[in-house]
């Protein structure tokens, strides 16, 4: 296995002012688009606390600043947030299924900061023992990208639907089968088999109990920011 060093470390927030560093990428990537929503985008939420949910902070080495987030939320001892918008097939019901939310990345950060938190999401839920990723996207492009690492629709018709936790707009929802993706991704030759699965991050680190943050949260730069998934 090869190893990669990255330009920023991913850790999963472990105080206050880590959730409030990911709040800061929240609120900027989701208040272009939700501007009504922006100020509640910039304080950590009810879920952002819960045992299951995990909330990842990424942060830029050379500056301080939080430049990327993702939140995972495990059904180990309730539903989904998406399914209050949707019904799942009958069968996930019994399944250990997770939901992947408030992806976002700040404007001019690292390329790989996207690939990293999909990686984290996908290594947290293979240590929790997660059958089923499921996310939301609200473009094709979007869909496109998670399509090329083997998610896949959740509906037949792949029609979008509103929901509830991203202001009712539209998203298509993709489905991701955590138990066989590394199978895949190698039989299938898969470009991004080496980073997902056969290189070494020792910068995602989500064992470790040491904030995210070592000095205070940084102010995001301004500019509009990217986001992934609701």
């Amino acid at each position: 296995m090869s190893s990669q060093t990255l330009s920023f470390r991913l850790r999963i927030a472990r105080n206050r002012s880590d959730l409030l560093a990911a709040c800061a990428v929240r609120a900027e990537s989701y208040g272009h688009h939700l501007p009504h929503l922006r100020a509640a985008f910039e304080l950590p939420d009810s879920l952002d606390l819960e045992p299951d949910t995990a909330v990842f902070v990424c942060v830029d080495k050379a500056t301080g600043q939080p430049v990327g987030t993702a939140r995972v939320q495990t059904n180990a001892r309730g539903p989904l947030l998406i399914e209050t918008s949707i019904a799942l097939p009958e069968a996930m019901h019994s399944d250990t299924r997770a939901e992947i939310t408030r992806l976002a990345v700040a404007p001019g950060a690292d390329p790989l900061i996207k690939l990293a938190l999909v990686k984290a999401s996908y290594l947290f839920c293979v240590a929790n023992q997660v059958r089923w990723t499921i996310i939301g996207a609200r473009s094709e492009a979007l869909c496109r990208q998670y399509r090329r690492l083997g998610f896949r629709e959740l509906f037949e018709d792949g029609q979008p639907v509103p929901l509830k936790h991203a202001g009712q707009l539209l998203h298509h929802v993709l489905a991701f089968n955590v138990t066989t993706a590394e199978r895949h991704w190698h039989s299938g030759q898969h470009p991004l088999y080496q980073f997902m699965a056969d290189t070494m991050h020792r910068d995602i680190d989500l064992f470790t109990s040491e904030p995210a943050l070592q000095a205070p949260a940084v102010e995001l730069a301004s500019g509009r920011a990217e986001t992934a998934a609701v």
